[in-house]
């Protein structure tokens, strides 16, 4: 069996190394395409691999049909927008992610663009704190639950809505839960965003729902750019000179968004799981998943059906 590590944005050395442990341990083959710059390159390294490790990296059906021994694919990472799922299906390969393994990574960024929105980007003006604000965590999966632990740290009023997350869940970790995504905007002084991209949350955070923020109100987003209605955002940080928006994903209309001087800031490319730790963790448990797949048949963390 081969097991080919895909990446335009190589993993670290150190977690690189732990595959290979992973994967030969179990009696396979490993392989490396790193810093491809052509999909040539990637349609060339598939076509004997069975099972593929990918971060960013774009697994199409053009990417499916050369694959033909291909029976597994793992995203190193939470997300999995980057994978057509259906075409997967198609050819009878599973998909999977590695979810909490970059979890802390993104918290941790949050806050680090929070404290940098609250203290105006840094501009010598007096900011605010963040002891007593209420923070807003909109999706309360690995991501939302780190949030509101580091939110306590700070002395932070934390609620949260999930719709696929009972409330008891949400209380328990002693977090205020709300009943809709309007409830939250409506409380909070800060949203941040942990919402996945799909045809039910794609432009969900629009001109009316950010508008019930209030005076001062912060939104974060480490999410996805295509949560984002761009437009109606737009017109409302035109008319609402107050609110801020931060994020790690740039987006689509960066240009629009730059007139916002001193209100918005998002990272030059998407920054949440860049750290070393969330690396060597990702990459880990996708080795760990695709030995488990292969040698056992676990499904666990399959994405597709």
């Amino acid at each position: 069996m081969k097991v080919l590590i895909a990446t335009e944005k190589p993993f670290a050395k150190v977690a690189v190394d732990g595959i290979r442990q992973e994967i030969e341990a179990a009696g396979y083959e490993l392989a490396l395409l790193e810093k491809y710059t052509e999909k040539a390159q990637l349609l060339d390294a598939v076509k004997d691999a069975d099972a593929v490790i990918i971060r960013s990296d774009i697994i199409d059906n053009e990417v499916l049909d050369a694959a033909k021994q291909l029976k597994i694919v793992v995203r190193a990472g939470a997300g999995y927008d980057n994978v057509d799922l259906a075409a997967a299906t198609a050819h009878n390969v599973v998909v999977m992610n590695t979810p909490g393994q970059n979890s802390n990574a993104v918290a941790e960024l949050v806050f680090g663009l929070l404290v940098f929105a609250v203290r105006n980007f840094y501009n010598g003006k007096a900011g605010t704190e963040l002891m007593g604000k209420k923070l807003g965590i909109l999706a309360f999966g690995n991501v939302g639950r780190n949030v509101a632990r580091i939110a306590a740290g700070f002395g932070m009023d934390i609620y949260a809505y999930d719709a696929f997350c009972p409330k008891e869940a949400i209380e328990a970790a002693g977090v205020h839960a709300v009943d809709s995504t309007e409830d939250l905007f409506d409380a909070c002084d800060i949203v941040s965003l942990h919402i996945p991209a799909t045809p039910e949350t794609k432009n969900s955070i629009n001109y009316d729902l950010v508008n019930r923020l209030p005076k001062g109100g912060v939104l974060i987003n480490t999410a996805r750019k295509e949560v984002i209605d761009e437009a109606g955002l737009i017109k409302l940080m035109e008319e609402r000179e107050d609110l801020k928006y931060v994020s790690d994903i740039a987006p689509a209309a960066l240009d629009e968004f730059t007139k916002f001087a001193g209100r918005f800031f998002a990272t030059p490319k998407k920054m949440g799981a860049q750290t070393a730790e969330a690396n060597i963790n990702a990459g880990i448990a996708a080795a760990k998943q695709i030995v488990g797949f292969l040698r056992d048949g676990i499904t666990k963390f399959q994405v597709n059906k």
